[in-house]
């Protein structure tokens, strides 16, 4: 990256415990490397011997069921993105047993241009429980871990609609974050078409294109970066974007994500694709009254919207409950149809 200059390192956090992580890092919303977190996992003591006693390890936890993977072509030089012409994918997608996977990345460890593979955000107790049993993270004992294998392959910035501790277990992962707001120079993709879910940069960081993509530098200012090896784990904040890069030709994660607040709240996500339809077709003069609108009421940008009212006549505005929150969706559900 000849134009744009290193970005700061994330800030490093040794030794964390349950009540920094939950009294002091994420109250922070700021992303921090907990250096060391899982280096008593079996798994990682395994992946620190050798590629083939990490596969061994895996395949020794039974794998219960089928798992997704992906995979493209060498030319793609291990980048998941879209295809030329923006109407599809320049990987193919399947379904197989993970330890026939296992074996194939294991196969072409040692090819100087193997084919990209990956096997993605597999839940841990549904294909392997024994792993998870063996490799528990004491800070986060209620969450549902997912497992993300593959060899040398890069995942473009994009965020998640939760909070997220990445845990490396097998090979060196590096990572670039960007605050929330940078969304707006990050250029994303498509909502109808998307690697995985939500919207990615269209950027390429190890190579940006800043003619097509000039607001991608202030973005880049902004940016943290960190270099994580076995046993070290990452916190990122909600709806941060972060590029992802495997370094090793095994590379292994386990990551958290989780969301906390009223279990009865909608997907902000859907309700921002709704507000789409509702709002971004409209003439600009009635877009801005919108916004004053929004702003007042959803965001309250001048306080509580509803503190001039009695409780007793806040209705939708006033606290949540699960009786408000099924008389709200009702109510959608007539509207929208």
């Amino acid at each position: 990256m000849s134009e744009l200059s290193s970005p700061p390192r994330i800030r490093e956090v040794a030794e964390v415990d349950f009540a920094l992580f939950h009294q002091e890092i994420r109250p922070a919303s700021e992303p921090v490397v907990m250096r060391g977190l899982v280096r008593d996992w079996p798994a990682v003591a395994a992946a620190q011997e050798s590629d083939a006693a990490i596969v061994d390890y895996l395949i020794g936890c039974g794998p219960t069921k089928p798992v997704g993977a992906i995979a493209a072509r060498p030319e793609e030089k291990g980048r998941f993105f879209y295809n030329e012409d923006l109407t599809g994918f320049n990987f193919v997608s399947g379904r197989g047993q993970l330890e026939m996977f296992l074996r194939d990345l294991l196969a072409v460890g040692n090819e100087a241009n193997p084919p990209a593979m990956a096997m993605q955000s597999e839940v841990i107790p549904d294909v392997l429980p024994a792993f998870g049993e063996a490799n528990r993270l004491a800070l986060l004992p209620e969450v549902a871990p997912r497992i993300w294998i593959g060899n040398r392959i890069r995942v473009s910035p994009h965020c998640d609609l939760m909070e997220n501790v990445a845990c490396v277990v097998a090979g060196r992962r590096r990572f670039t974050l960007f605050p929330p707001e940078q969304v707006t120079n990050l250029y994303p993709g498509p909502f109808e078409l998307t690697p995985a879910g939500t919207p990615v940069s269209m950027v390429d960081p190890l190579a940006p294109d800043l003619d097509r993509y000039p607001r991608f530098a202030a973005a880049w200012a902004t940016a943290q970066q960190a270099e994580l090896a076995p046993g070290d784990a990452l916190y990122i904040p909600y709806m941060w974007w972060h590029g992802v890069e495997s370094l090793e030709p095994v590379s292994i994660l386990v990551n958290y994500w989780w969301n906390e607040g009223p279990a009865n709240l909608s997907t902000p996500y859907d309700a921002m694709l709704h507000n789409i339809l509702a709002f971004r077709h409209m003439p600009p003069d009635q877009r801005a009254v919108w916004k004053t609108m929004l702003d007042y009421y959803i965001f309250q940008s001048e306080g509580d919207p509803a503190a001039h009212l009695p409780e007793h006549a806040k209705g939708m505005m006033g606290p949540l409950t699960g009786e408000l929150a099924g008389r709200l969706r009702a109510t959608l559900k007539k509207i929208v149809g």
